[in-house]
């Protein structure tokens, strides 16, 4: 009896294990597909940093599409994630300030909007993730080690354009165009980044090129304005301090016929003509799932590389097209008329 006992004895504990470990495997197989079970189960509660240079509607995308990823995942604002957004309004000192606070309110993760606030944020915290997002090339400005291999704790999102077709868009809608006029902030290192591949686009079709910089908000219209006469077009990157202003270059250019050819389609909205450009809801997005996978622990920043965007967005402003005379080209036009948002 004492061996038959013994037998049934084994017998259950083995169902009881086998039993356990098929639970187990539920609960893990759920937890990898929620993407949320380890944070909700646990309790923990995060708190994120966004640093933002200033309010326009591309940062203000990235802001959005951020959130809503991280939602998906599992992490949702009032519920167990708190954001501490702070806005820089454009000045480099408040982006320093701003750095300096989170430094040493240590959040588990801070959000870096475009290349200035990247920079200061990069400079003052380096034992915290840091995601930057709507920087043009972060290694060339110095935030990564590489853009393929990040190292240390800054890596992030690249709004890198396809500037070429932006230029090419600009001799197909002004065959015999003999100058483009390439307007910028003179210190944002993503806008000069991006004037340099576009004389040199310029110059691959043959057409001259001329820049036109501005240092501060104060000189847009004046600088737009001495463009008129000189250029037949003009190309306008993504630049911060000009998508902010761009109703005020808009209002000159417009005036004048000169078409713009634009970045980013929140400037297409604001007047100008047309873009093959960064859709910044959806960047925000692929940032949002790389801070997820750093939240949970799945990955670590430093070797997590840069990433990009693989589709581009084709918008355009018809409003602005009947003030200047030109009809677009079909492909275009196949995009998104966004002149109702201007």
């Amino acid at each position: 009896m004492k061996k038959v006992h013994k037998i049934l004895s084994g017998m259950m504990a083995a169902v009881c294990a086998v039993s356990m470990t098929a639970c187990g495997g539920s609960s893990s197989s759920s937890a990898t597909t929620s993407g949320t079970a380890a944070s909700t189960a646990s309790g923990k509660t995060y708190t994120i940093g966004v640093a933002q240079l200033m309010t326009h509607p591309a940062m203000d995308a990235s802001l959005k599409g951020f959130k809503e990823a991280l939602e998906d995942e599992g992490f949702k604002e009032g519920v167990n994630v708190t954001y501490d957004v702070q806005n820089a309004q454009g000045e480099q000192s408040n982006c320093a300030t701003i750095a300096n606070t989170f430094a040493n309110k240590k959040p588990d993760l801070v959000l870096a909007i475009a290349t200035p606030a990247a920079q200061a944020v990069a400079k003052v915290i380096t034992d915290t993730p840091v995601l930057i997002t709507a920087v043009t090339d972060p290694a060339e400005s110095k935030l990564v080690a590489s853009n393929e291999a990040p190292g240390k704790n800054v890596s992030g999102t690249s709004d890198k354009t396809p500037v070429k077709e932006q230029i090419d868009l600009i001799k197909e809608i002004v065959p015999n165009i003999e100058t483009v006029g390439i307007m910028y902030c003179s210190s944002e290192s993503n806008s000069q980044i991006q004037a340099g591949w576009a004389k040199e686009a310029c110059d691959a079709l043959g057409i001259k090129s001329q820049e036109f910089t501005v240092s501060n908000s104060n000189e847009i219209q004046q600088v737009a304005q001495s463009m008129v006469g000189k250029v037949q077009a003009v190309y306008i990157p993504t630049d911060n301090m000009l998508a902010s202003g761009m109703k005020n270059v808009a209002a000159i250019t417009n005036e004048n016929k000169l078409p713009v050819i634009v970045g980013e389609s929140g400037m297409v909205s604001n007047g100008g003509l047309c873009t093959v450009g960064i859709n910044y809801e959806e960047l925000g997005k692929q940032t949002g799932k790389m801070a997820a996978k750093i939240l949970r622990g799945e990955a670590k920043i430093g070797e997590m590389p840069i990433e990009y965007q693989e589709n581009y967005d084709i918008s355009y402003n018809s409003a602005t097209a009947k003030l200047l005379g030109i009809t677009l080209p079909e492909k275009i036009t196949k995009g998104q008329d966004v002149s109702s948002a201007s």
